[in-house]
């Protein structure tokens, strides 16, 4: 969270208001102090780094999707179209984000202690399940990979994100870019160990591989880990969706900026190979492009979060996405070599690294932290809907795997994220008109 003690123009995290002018109050609200949160520590960053191993092995798996989409239409999943595979990958993130207006209340209410556990075992025996699926029998993956991984992922997600809002407040950001990080670095790792172990002991066993490290790192988090505030009741199941932060148009406007940019943020992960292998692109680069997009997705979601601290949260957030879609339009879509598809998966992961970490982050500014699971859980149910359908679309434009094809799901992406910035632009003016105000 940004330095309320250094910028008076700061609202407290623990009590949302909606600005009723362009000018925020500058009287600071006496309950909330950074003197309330460690800020550091070595049980603090204990709890990040075990948040961090949740993110490397559970979301990194999710991020390493391209190479499954690359490799089921190739090869494991042939007889079916890139749209009916693209829905395995999107199925996964979307429940994952409708997961969220369950498990954020329990996590306000219980803490990490049953979520974790139920995380890791749903996690290892849907990969487990995973590795024993028949080639084109795509119900097997849709049920294993898409149902049960994305269903269990998001039993680590939250609690990993929200426990480190316990501990941090005035570097949360930068918290959170650091577990945020952890997905880009399983991203990075796991695509190239699928790719390597797919060709050298199957597809079965390099699932398994992926199995065995999530239940090391989740095993390694539990023990780790610590709740730091202390449990509330919780009051029955109509309070476990919290749509109260939609009253507050801050929230609102930023949840249509995120739904929109989640249309086409994730395109280039999952058809950036594949279009490089239309294009001609070697073997010895393109199984490396998704890895590089993940690679420079770690820097971009620490700094991010090392930058929102400093200079608010939808200050970088804002230009950071509209980058994103200008790069979609100015630099993949007229790349048809290798040298410049590199580059775009770098400065593109880059960039949307950003914005995954610090969408987060900037919910987090505008939410009491005592319902924070709940209001991030249920900001980003509208967000599943974008990620359920946004690759499939991509899919449809697929038909036979053209070079022009490939451009339509590129203008797409383009498109979407930039319409969507113009949202988180509007949230951004609607905390304050003043640019210098760290929001």
């Amino acid at each position: 969270m940004t330095d309320m003690v250094s910028n008076p123009l700061i609202v407290s995290p623990e009590k949302p208001v909606v600005p009723q002018s362009s000018i925020v109050s500058t009287k600071r609200d006496s309950r909330s102090s950074d003197g309330d949160y460690p800020e550091g520590g070595l049980q603090a960053w204990l709890v990040v780094f075990g948040s961090f191993l949740v993110y490397f092995s559970s979301f990194g798996i999710i991020n390493s999707f391209g190479t499954f989409q690359e490799f089921y239409v190739r090869e494991y999943l042939s007889s079916y179209s890139p749209t009916a595979i693209a829905f395995i990958g999107s199925l996964q993130i979307t429940l994952l984000y409708v997961m969220g207006i369950i498990i954020g209340p329990i996590f306000d209410a219980k803490g990490f202690k049953y979520l974790y556990p139920i995380g890791a075992v749903g996690s290892v025996a849907s990969l487990v399940a995973l590795s024993f699926t028949r080639s084109n029998q795509i119900w097997q993956q849709f049920l294993s990979q898409g149902v049960l991984l994305g269903i269990s992922v998001g039993f680590g997600y939250y609690p990993a994100l929200s426990l480190v809002g316990h501990y941090f407040s005035r570097r949360r950001a930068l918290a959170m870019g650091i577990v945020a990080a952890g997905s880009s670095a399983g991203g990075v790792c796991l695509p190239i160990m699928f790719t390597r172990l797919f060709k050298s002991i199957g597809f079965g066993w390099s699932v398994r591989v992926a199995a065995l490290i999530t239940l090391c790192c989740y095993s390694i988090t539990m023990l780790i880990s610590r709740t730091r505030l202390p449990p509330k009741p919780l009051k029955g199941m109509r309070y476990l969706i919290d749509f109260g932060g939609f009253k507050d148009p801050r929230y609102s406007v930023l949840a249509v900026g995120c739904v929109l940019v989640n249309l086409g943020l994730y395109s280039p992960y999952y058809y950036i190979e594949p279009y490089a292998v239309e294009c001609g692109i070697s073997d010895a680069v393109h199984p490396y492009l998704l890895s590089m997009i993940n690679g420079l997705s770690f820097f971009g979601r620490i700094l991010g979060g090392q930058l929102a601290d400093r200079y608010g949260r939808l200050n970088v957030l804002c230009p950071a996405t509209v980058l994103s879609g200008i790069l979609c339009l100015v630099l993949w879509l007229p790349s048809t070599s290798a040298a410049p598809l590199i580059v775009f998966a770098c400065t593109y992961g880059f960039f949307s690294g950003v914005f995954i970490s610090v969408s987060s982050a900037a919910v987090g500014q505008i939410s009491p932290v005592e319902k924070l699971g709940a209001r991030m859980g249920t900001f980003f149910l509208p967000t599943a809907v974008a990620t359920l359908v946004g690759t499939p679309i991509g899919g449809v434009f697929v038909r036979h795997g053209t070079k022009a094809e490939y451009h339509n799901v590129v203008v797409f992406a383009g498109v979407m994220v930039l319409v969507g910035s113009v949202f988180l632009s509007v949230s951004r003016f609607l905390c304050s008109r003043d640019l210098r105000a760290k929001w």
